[in-house]
């Protein structure tokens, strides 16, 4: 038998997403019980919970507050309500499951049933609390660290994944306990509401308690994001005469709406919905009780909370609209925390056309390329001759990197290595001495004579200006790296590749060049160089870098 619970405590965790204007917030609502509690969404929402998975049937039924209780709740038969503890049916303890399952209806969750009820099989436990989580899903990879939180390695799961861990404070996803100790455990047919105060009475009682996570995917309807796409997802499969499409004209004549008004998909609609003229309302949308839709509104992929007035020609889309909204025409922004995945496409930062990092410090960075190359142009045919004559290839050396938004670039170097540098280094690669993707030795075997000379003074690099004439790199920017090395840090990654990589940078000026921290540096640099990108930044990079190139260049001599 299972028994989900709609915890009163559902208030939207503070994650920092933040909701969109109009949307549920712990002020202006609970989103829960706002769905669970609202005609036409709650038929959805608790039909999630009543057989829901190969372990439910007819028997499942879903616990809320008895402060919850409304019209829309009254009209489920397998509802129960709570006050200051769960009541848990007689039928639980005298079915014939051997199990009670107490979910927590905060979450929607999506698990291999036959991998747990293998595991619930073996068990030795009287009551096992199991907790959902990605990171342990087929085909996840779970970072290795010491002690001291230093990476050591990668792990790969190939198949969905299980591990014991220790009890926790707060609800677990799943609580299944044997029906044959319910009578020990509960108290006037209750169970505490305070799950620490559960596990307490099942210690003083000798009972034996179990806790694992499993690999599964995890929906927090607590979330904007989450309650959306539950509620588009089933939406899909309603049935009934609320359930209406585009070409639906019977069900049309029934509400107040228009004839120019055009709707797609699937749109579920409550009692006396009004939609104006040239309205457009794409599916899988719901529209509550009593809203009124203005004309030349769109709305694509929301929910209209019961009453609400939307203005015209507004524009709602992957949102969740539960307060009043203000009467004066502005199109609202999209939430893109809640946009479906195809419709992500980056998350590259991006400034205005006529700003500091779009134009000034491009033309900043033609000026400066310009004199830097006219600068050295004398030394080139000595550079290049003294490389010839100290190892064979040739005099530069192009390896492909990622650019500004992910374009791949040659960039270019004075060649400071052996011909077949790449295939040793797969040789060399236990003796690496920094962490991360990077690779470096003190004594790199590869690097030549000259080209030692070279890499201390950094006049290996003046080739790169000519990457940044052509707009494939900056002066000061983020290093350039190849796709390989950007792949293992997605946040990271994006960040970087939203502006030109650099030849100097504020990595380049600020590493420590500690054991096992380089990796880190590396990324935390990157990311606050993007975010206080300025002017000033990068003069100040620009003079730190200055003396640095004076200090080496004396220090070679």
């Amino acid at each position: 038998m299972k028994l989900t619970i709609l915890h009163r405590n559902i208030d939207n965790p503070a994650d920092g997403s933040g909701a969109s204007p109009g949307a549920g917030r712990s002020g202006d609502g609970q989103l829960l019980r706002f769905a669970a509690c609202t005609e036409p969404l709650s038929g959805i929402v608790l039909g999630c919970f009543n057989g829901d998975s190969s372990r439910g049937s007819e028997r499942d039924l879903v616990a809320i507050p008895e402060e919850w209780r409304s019209p829309a709740t009254v009209k489920h038969s397998n509802m129960v309500y709570y006050g200051d503890s769960l009541p848990v049916p007689n039928e639980a303890a005298n079915g014939p499951d051997e199990w009670l399952n107490i979910a927590d209806g905060r979450f929607m969750v999506h698990e291999s049933h036959r991998r747990l009820n293998g595991i619930l099989a073996g068990t030795k436990g009287d009551i096992v609390a199991v907790n959902v989580m990605p990171q342990l899903q087929a085909f996840h990879e779970k970072v290795v660290t010491t002690s001291q939180d230093k990476i050591v390695g990668f792990r790969r799961f190939y198949n969905d994944w299980a591990q014991l861990t220790p009890v926790g404070n707060d609800w677990p996803h799943y609580l299944f306990i044997k029906t044959s100790v319910l009578d020990v455990l509960l108290t006037d047919d209750a169970l505490p509401l305070d799950f620490s105060t559960l596990i307490g009475i099942c210690h003083a009682r000798s009972l034996t308690v179990r806790c694992l996570s499993i690999g599964g995917k995890v929906t927090d309807l607590r979330r904007e994001q989450g309650l959306l796409s539950l509620i588009t997802a089933r939406l899909g499969a309603s049935t009934g005469k609320s359930c209406i499409s585009g070409n639906d004209s019977s069900r049309r004549d029934s509400q107040k709406i228009s004839a120019d008004a055009r709707l797609f998909g699937k749109v579920l609609l409550g009692e006396d919905v009004t939609i104006g003229r040239d309205a457009i309302i794409v599916g899988p949308t719901v529209i509550g009780d009593g809203a009124k839709i203005a004309k030349g509104a769109v709305i694509r992929t929301s929910i209209i909370a019961p009453g609400i007035s939307v203005p015209p020609n507004q524009v709602i889309q992957n949102r969740i609209v539960v307060s009043p909204m203000p009467q004066k025409s502005q199109p609202c922004v999209a939430n893109p925390a809640i946009l479906p995945e195809s419709s992500c496409r980056n998350h590259f930062r991006t400034w205005p056309r006529f700003s500091y990092a779009r134009s000034v410090k491009r033309t900043a960075d033609i000026v400066f390329a310009v004199l830097v190359l006219v600068l050295f142009a004398p030394f080139i045919p000595v550079i290049a001759l003294a490389i010839k004559l100290n190892s064979k290839g040739p005099v530069f050396f192009k390896d492909a990197r990622q650019g500004l938004r992910g374009r791949i670039f040659n960039c270019l170097k004075f060649r400071t290595m052996i011909v077949g540098a790449d295939e040793i280094q797969q040789k060399l690669r236990n003796a690496n001495q920094v962490d991360g993707p990077q690779f470096k030795l003190a004594d790199d075997p590869r690097i030549s004579t000259v080209g030692r000379f070279l890499r201390d003074t950094y006049i290996d690099e003046i080739p790169q200006f000519l990457n940044v004439l052509s707009g494939q790199m900056s002066v000061v920017g983020p290093r350039p790296s190849p796709e390989s090395e950007n792949a293992l840090c997605p946040p990271w990654r994006d960040a970087r590749l939203s502006i030109r990589p650099g030849i100097t940078g504020l990595w380049q000026i600020c590493r420590t060049r500690q054991p096992m921290q380089d990796f880190q540096e590396w990324i935390h640099f990157d990311i606050k160089y993007v975010k206080k990108l300025s002017l000033k930044t990068d003069l100040w990079i620009c003079w730190r870098t200055a003396r640095k190139l004076i200090k080496t260049f004396i220090d070679q001599f």
